[in-house]
């Protein structure tokens, strides 16, 4: 078992505070662990505060989409990076959501030949689309989605995920972040 988190080495100057101990004891009760992308962000509580506030925002608040379809943008956005700690990390909640271990495969490897429905593989398409040709996004790209039941406040909601993951693996990335050892064996 690895307890590497980055590549980097940054002191914290403080130790955590109250309320980043507290948030870390809730994903310990929560999921078992802390996600080492947490850890990693834990040098600046600022940083980790931004971080936290935008993700929780984005994948767990009430919107459109489900859970399990901003986990598998999550996933499609991430293996167009290939970027290890959001493939493991989110691989592992679609296992999860979807209660399918071989879906949550193929859409590491390319959700492009898992059985998703009209909706999901729109959606999946734009955020493949925005991550690797984002100056190629047209109205009928837009339209793609309205045809296939997403709202415009749901389009917002796609790109902002999609976007939020394209950061969140360039920093992965760059610092050689490691997904928690825990997210290889969840929900096979």
């Amino acid at each position: 078992m690895s307890s590497k988190v980055t590549a980097l080495l940054i002191d914290s100057n403080e130790p955590l505070n109250e309320k980043t101990r507290a948030y870390f004891q809730l994903c310990e009760e929560k999921l078992g662990l802390i996600p080492n992308v947490l850890k990693a962000y834990s040098f600046d509580d600022t940083k980790l505060r931004a971080f936290t506030d935008m993700y929780n925002d984005l994948m767990l608040a009430d919107c459109g989409l489900t859970k399990l379809e901003r986990e598998m943008i999550a996933v499609a956005v991430s293996a167009v990076n290939s970027c290890f700690y959001c493939l493991t990390a989110h691989g592992a909640a679609v296992r999860e959501l979807s209660g399918d271990p071989v879906l949550g495969e193929l859409m590491v490897m390319n959700y492009r030949v898992a059985d998703l429905s009209d909706r999901q593989r729109a959606m999946l398409d734009f955020a493949v689309k925005l991550t690797e040709r984002p100056a190629e996004i047209l109205e009928s790209d837009r339209q793609a989605l309205r045809d296939a039941g997403f709202s415009d406040r749901d389009i917002w909601d796609i790109a902002s995920v999609a976007a939020f993951f394209n950061m969140s693996n360039r920093v992965a990335a760059a610092t050689d972040m490691r997904p928690n050892d825990e997210y290889h064996s969840r929900a096979r």
